[in-house]
């Protein structure tokens, strides 16, 4: 159970990037109050939240809804994964939200950026969905599906933190520590999107 969490725990991490949020964040509230910015960051971790709870628990009821197998998705899943880790190594992935996030700033009427695009897709993208659904179908049963969960939980909370913290956050790490730690947490992220292809085609070759 120890091994699940941790396992579980870094997938999240590296996928949702809660130090990677932290920035995009700081810019597009900088010119919120502090009881704004605090708002904002709870309403967009509380909706991110709600968002792949829901995918937890009904995303395998749904994929057979749709015909498609566990195999297949973990298979699709592991190569979009892979495609993420790509971006995040050779730093595409921060260059796309930081693009996103200039979009919406230079737009006067969009105000409350909590949901779009804080909630999703910044904290409950494809990526991290599909991770949340991988997971889940890989660890049938209460308790391995709860500590699954356990891990989502501390990872959203440790985003909420991030986010409350984004200005003090930016000013310690700095862009040069930040590319550094994007590119290893990529690297495990292409292990783990393989490990996941390899779930996949095991399945399907048997």
């Amino acid at each position: 159970m120890i091994e699940l969490y941790i396992s579980s725990l870094i997938t999240f991490f590296v996928v949702i990037d809660p130090p990677g949020c932290a920035p995009i964040y700081a810019g597009l509230s900088a010119g919120a109050s502090t009881i704004q910015k605090r708002a904002m960051a709870m309403r967009a971790v509380g909706v991110a939240a709600a968002i792949l709870f829901v995918f937890a628990l009904f995303g395998e009821a749904l994929l057979k809804g749709l015909g498609i197998s566990l195999a297949s998705f973990r298979i699709a899943g592991g190569i979009m994964l892979f495609l993420i880790a790509l971006e995040m190594v050779f730093e595409k992935r921060t260059e796309r939200r930081e693009d996103r996030a200039a979009k919406v700033a230079s737009d006067p009427e969009v105000e409350d950026v909590s949901i779009f695009p804080m909630a999703m897709p910044m904290i409950a993208g494809p990526g991290s969905i599909a991770s949340v659904m991988l997971l889940m179908s890989r660890n049938s049963g209460i308790e391995r599906s709860l500590v699954v969960l356990g891990a989502m939980v501390t990872i959203l909370l440790l985003t909420l933190v991030a986010l409350l913290a984004a200005g003090p956050i930016m000013r310690i790490l700095g862009a040069k520590i930040e590319a550094v730690i994007t590119r290893l947490l990529g690297v495990l992220l292409a292990a783990l999107a393989v490990q996941f292809v390899l779930d996949g085609l095991s399945v399907v070759l048997r």
